[in-house]
């Protein structure tokens, strides 16, 4: 699943870290959702619009094809 979390930290000029830090989640988990290794549970995606002040839909791209 494609998403713009990269872009809508680096807007806020945050580390990947410090992001992490605010959604209670490891920097590492933060860098894998950015790469498309990791899809995040609902409620951190949630977290993520939230603080990034999007809705979801926004911030992560949903493609059919994309359904596991």
């Amino acid at each position: 699943m494609q998403n713009r979390v990269r872009k809508s930290r680096e807007d806020l000029k945050l580390t990947q870290k410090e992001l992490g830090e605010r959604v209670n989640v490891s920097r590492q988990a933060i860098n894998a959702i950015e790469t498309g290794k990791f899809d995040p549970s609902i409620w951190l995606a949630y977290d993520l619009a939230k603080l990034f002040d999007m809705s979801i839909e926004s911030l992560f791209l949903f493609e059919e094809e994309d359904r596991k």
